[in-house]
């Protein structure tokens, strides 16, 4: 992404640039390479790969059948509002993953990626093989997707807020001289950093939508209402996170609520914030597997822009993020900057 950064900087063909997609482009090569042993090579070619371009229609579908089970009584009348082009969309969408899929389990080479570990050492796989289609199906979307629409939205905050943008600019340049230097480790150490990523989390979260929970049998009680076994229990992210109840200044990017001091010193303004009301990953057994690959390639990302380039807002082309829609993901739309090598 840092060499087609630069060819943008360099082309001269205009003064903005979606950086949205770009945020999209690399996170599924990293995933590809990760997962199938083959990049989907959306930064070689600067363009969607065709399984990602289907992506968001595929995911519309599924928000449009999982919210017809609410309904059983009329479900089958629902499924068939469903336009035949989307169902064929969604379709396809799965076929590509089925040939990835295959296409790697032929390989004879033995490759440490994520594929490895449901292969035996004898070539057969330990899973059905129809689990993997499904499984590998769920990770590349969430493996990809949910980490571009965190940087997307916290760069769409920090190039609104140049001050914000500064110090985070100033703190990464100058823990590094160079990018060679930007470990994983090295950077976790970067609090500020750390605490823009955690407020893009909090205002932006890539999963808005609610994460069920089934009450086990025999029953539970939930915030005080009993409620039988079998019910679905869930919270919005989106809405939580920007109750105001739960943190001051709840709709505002504001990363300084994430400092140690924030829940240390009492005159802090955010030191009642409820932080750990953000559950981006979720919690509990079925918390996100892929949670720490999310943070190294998010703060890798993030810090190796900020490191190299200087970003700033085009006037009058704010997103507005509270717009967006979503469908089980978020759809989002241009985020224009400007952008340029920077100046020293």
């Amino acid at each position: 992404m840092h060499n087609k950064a630069n060819e943008v900087e360099d082309s001269k063909k205009g003064p903005e640039f979606d950086i949205g997609p770009w945020f999209n482009f690399t996170t599924f090569d990293i995933f590809g390479e990760l997962g199938f042993g083959e990049s989907f090579d959306c930064l070689e070619n600067s363009r969607y790969h065709p399984w990602i371009a289907l992506l968001f229609n595929s995911v519309k579908a599924a928000a449009f059948i999982s919210a017809a089970k609410f309904f059983p009584l009329i479900t089958l009348m629902l499924m068939k509002c469903i336009p035949e082009s989307l169902k064929k969309m969604q379709k396809d969408h799965f076929q590509q993953i089925v040939d990835k899929v295959d296409r790697r389990l032929s390989w004879e080479l033995d490759r440490p990626d994520f594929m490895s570990h449901v292969i035996k050492s004898n070539g057969t796989t330990k899973m059905p093989i129809g689990e993997i289609y499904a499984t590998f199906m769920v990770m590349t979307t969430a493996g990809s997707e949910t980490t571009a629409t965190t940087l997307s939205g916290t760069m769409n905050h920090l190039v609104s807020q140049p001050e914000t943008l500064a110090k985070l600019t100033k703190e990464v340049r100058s823990a590094f001289q160079s990018e060679s230097d930007m470990t994983l480790d090295a950077l976790h150490d970067l609090t500020y950093l750390d605490a823009v990523l955690r407020e893009g989390l909090r205002t932006c979260p890539p999963v808005p939508w609610m994460l069920p929970r089934i009450v086990p049998r025999g029953g539970d009680t939930v915030c005080g209402t009993w409620l039988p076994e079998g019910t679905a229990v869930s919270i919005q992210a989106y809405t939580l996170n920007r109750d105001p109840s739960f943190f001051h200044s709840a709709t505002s990017f504001i990363p300084e609520r994430w400092l140690p001091e924030a829940s240390t010193n009492p005159k802090s303004p955010f030191y009642h914030d409820q932080r750990n009301a953000v559950q981006p990953f979720s919690v509990g057994p079925r918390e996100c597997l892929g949670q720490h690959l999310a943070w190294a390639e998010l703060r890798l990302i993030l810090a190796r822009l900020v490191w190299a380039f200087d970003f700033e807002a085009v006037e009058g082309k704010k997103l507005r993020w509270e717009e967006l829609r979503t469908f089980l993901l978020v759809e989002k739309k241009p985020i224009q900057v400007r952008i340029k090598q920077r100046s020293n």
